[in-house]
C-alpha cells in the first residue's frame, strides 16, 4: 500500500507536467493556425467559393491576423511590442496593396512583414532588450510564482541565463527574416496559385526549425536553470 502511495505520488506531478507542456504547445500552435492555415482556407473559399478577385480574396483572408491581433490587444488590454510590430506592418502593407492593386505585391507584403519584424527583433537584441522574451517567459515559468520569481533573479543577476534569453530572440529573428527573403523571391518568380499555399508551408518550416534550434538553444537551459534556481532552499 505505502509503495503504491508512493508512485501514485511521484506520478502526479509528472502528468501535470506533461499536461501543462500539451497546453502550452498548443497555445504556442494557435498562432500559427490563425495566422497561416486559416488565411489559406479562407483564400481559397472565397476566391473559388465565392467567385472573389484574387486581390479581394487575399486582401480580405490576410483581415483574420489583423482582427486576432486586434482582438488580443483589446481582450487584455495591453499592447506589447510584438503585437504592436505585427499590426502596424499588416495595415501598411494590405494599404499600399489596396491603392497599387498589385496582387504580386500582397503576398510580398507578407513576407516583407515577417521579415521586418524578424530585423526589429535582432535589433532588439543588439539594443539589450529581446522582444520574444514576452513570449519565451509564459512558457518557461508557466505562470507560477515562485519560477517568475525565480526567472527575475537569474535575469538580474545570471549572465548565462540573460545569454540564453538573447539567443531566443535571435534564432527566432534570423528565421523570420530568412523566410521573409524565400517568399518574396517566391511571390515575384511563381505563379501566384502556387504561393498562396508554398507561402504558408515555407513559413510553417521556418517556425518549426525555430522552435527545435531555440528549444535546444535556449528553452531547455533556461528551464533547467529555473528548476535549479527554485530547489535552491
Amino acid at each position: 500500500m505505502h509503495t503504491a502511495t508512493t508512485t501514485e505520488s511521484i506520478r502526479k506531478p509528472a502528468v501535470r507536467e506533461a499536461a501543462d507542456r500539451r497546453r502550452a504547445l498548443a497555445e504556442s500552435l494557435a498562432p500559427l493556425l490563425v495566422d497561416a492555415v486559416l488565411p489559406m482556407v479562407a483564400y481559397y473559399v472565397l476566391r473559388d467559393g465565392f467567385g472573389m478577385s484574387t486581390l479581394a480574396a487575399l486582401a480580405w483572408s490576410s483581415t483574420l491576423p489583423a482582427v486576432r491581433t486586434v482582438w488580443s490587444v483589446v481582450r487584455h488590454r495591453r499592447l506589447n511590442g510584438l503585437a504592436a510590430l505585427i499590426l502596424t506592418v499588416n495595415a501598411m502593407g494590405l494599404l499600399l496593396t489596396m491603392v497599387t492593386g498589385d496582387v504580386r505585391l500582397m503576398l510580398a507584403k507578407e513576407s516583407a512583414g515577417t521579415g521586418v519584424v524578424g530585423a526589429v527583433v535582432l535589433a532588439s537584441v543588439v539594443a539589450g532588450r529581446p522582444l520574444m522574451t514576452v513570449a519565451i517567459r509564459p512558457w518557461v515559468t508557466r505562470g507560477e510564482a515562485v519560477k517568475q520569481a525565480a526567472w527575475d533573479r537569474l535575469i538580474s543577476r545570471s549572465a548565462r541565463f540573460r545569454r540564453a534569453e538573447r539567443l531566443f530572440s535571435t534564432v527566432w529573428g534570423a528565421a523570420l527574416l530568412a523566410e521573409a527573403v524565400a517568399r518574396v523571391v517566391g511571390a515575384y518568380t511563381l505563379p501566384v496559385d502556387t504561393m498562396v499555399w508554398l507561402g504558408n508551408v515555407i513559413l510553417a518550416v521556418a517556425i518549426f526549425l525555430a522552435v527545435v534550434v531555440s528549444g535546444r538553444t535556449s528553452i531547455d537551459p533556461m528551464e533547467k536553470m529555473i528548476e535549479a534556481e527554485t530547489a535552491t532552499p
